[in-house]
Order: C-alpha cells, then structure tokens, then sequence
C-alpha cells in the first residue's frame, strides 16, 4: 500500500472511531440495556450501532476492503482486511468502568498495517501506520529503554489459560524478577507500553480484533508485539507477549524454555 493511500486509510479508520465514540458516549449518559451472546459475553445497542457508524465510514472511504467485524462478521476483500471491535471491553462499559475503547486496524496480504484505539471516557486516542510511527492524541510517543527485567514494570490482562499451561511456572519466575506488577488490562496497558510509561504486557486469552490495532501502535513506537510463542500477530492470535525490544526477548526466552502443557 502506498504512503498516500495508507495515510488516507489511517483518516478514515480515525473519523470512524470518533463516529463510534458519538454513538457510546451518548449510550454512557444515557443507560442501555444489556443482552448475553450464546458464549456468554455481554453485547448493547451501543456495540451494534457503533459498528454500524464504522462501517458506513469504512465503506465510503476503502470500499474495495473486506471488514471483520465483533457484531456483523466477516465479510469482502480477504487480501484487504479491516479488523474491528466497536466497543472492546463491553463488561466494563456496563459495569461503568472507563476501562472500553473502540479499536479499527487494516490487514494487507496479512501484515497489519495501521491501527485506531480510541478509548473515549478514559480520554485517549492512538493510532499508527506503518512507517508513521505511533501518535497519542497528536503527539508521538516511543516505548521507554528499559534494558533489565529487575527494573521493568509488567501488566497482565486475561491470564487464565495460562494458570492451566506448564508455562505458569515461568510467569510465576517472571513476576519474581521484575520490579513491578500490575493488571491494567484492556487497552489501557498497550497505551501506556507504547508511551513508555510500562515495559512489558503479557495476556493468553485474546482475540485478534482486540488487539490488532494495538500490535500495530505497540511496534510504531518501537516495541516487540508477539504472542507466547514469539508468533506475529494474525487472524488465529490468541495470546500476547509485548514489550520494549530487550525484555521481550528476556521474557520470551523464559517462556520458550518452560514445556507447552502439563
């Protein structure tokens, strides 16, 4: 894709994460009702016209591309693909916890190529593009230059297949040796990995269309996004591992010398 075509798509997933941000910050004032998908996670109007909003401005904008999106599904151009979840962190919408964003990015042939979070009640919005570097309300940020694991500062979000996987034991190592531990979760600990306020970000229970935009901000600001096993991240991502460059390294070693299951 070509600088000014990307850079057209990039303002066009932008526009489309502040039409979503309209349509969930008026839910949030207002209350909306509540309903349980067959897997037993939650889903609101304001998730369904989000993405509608999206959608409307994706069309206009790239209409060749394919969407896949939370609510409406997989549809279009393979080879072109947005990735969206219109209101990634529903439990916590409804729980009134600012802790929800809006994440839009594009797949070309595969790789991930830009990427929107726009957490609107928190007050944030990032976005990359590949070779543009990686932006926070306007203004660039880098991942910091932590060097060592006993210095590093290191935030985990869904964790619960990996307690059942032989690999805890060398979290529990990990957790041992750095300096701090927190649990931001959500969007929130990508925002603050890719602005150098934290070192690492370790999940095992994902979807892609959670995390695709922030793999994409995570590596413009110079960090290593992965999942467990040292993978890129694609369509089948189901685990993180992101950091700045050496403790991801250090980290990924640690979890690649312990066995895959029990």
């Amino acid at each position: 894709m070509h600088v000014e075509r990307l850079a057209h798509a990039l303002e066009a997933a932008r526009a489309a994460a502040q039409a979503a941000a309209q349509v969930i910050l008026r839910h949030w004032q207002s209350g909306v009702a509540v309903e349980w998908k067959s897997d037993a996670t939650p889903v609101t109007q304001a998730d369904r016209e989000a993405e509608q909003a999206i959608r409307a401005v994706l069309a206009r904008a790239l209409p060749e591309a394919g969407i896949y999106g939370e609510e409406y599904g997989r549809s279009g151009n393979e080879h072109l693909l947005w990735l969206v979840d219109p209101l990634d962190g529903t439990k916590s919408f409804v729980r009134r916890t600012p802790f929800f964003s809006t994440q839009i990015a594009l797949m070309e042939a595969g790789e991930l190529v830009l990427g929107v979070s726009c957490a609107p009640v928190y007050g944030e919005t990032m976005w990359a593009a590949r070779g543009m570097g990686a932006w926070l309300d306007g203004r660039r940020v880098t991942v910091a230059d932590t060097a060592r694991l006993e210095q590093a500062a290191l935030s985990t979000g869904n964790i619960k297949s990996l307690a059942a996987d032989a690999r805890w034991a060398a979290f529990g190592e990990l957790v041992r040796t750095v300096d701090r531990i927190r649990g931001y979760g959500d969007f929130c600990h990508y925002h603050l990995l890719a602005r150098g306020a934290l070192d690492l970000v370790l999940e095992s229970d994902v979807h892609v269309l959670d995390v695709a935009a922030l793999a994409v901000i995570v590596r413009e600001a110079g960090g290593i996004f992965t999942d467990l096993d040292g993978q890129p991240p694609g369509l089948a991502t189901r685990s993180v591992l992101a950091g700045v460059p050496a403790l991801h390294a250090q980290a990924l070693a640690r979890l690649r010398a312990a066995p895959r299951s029990c």
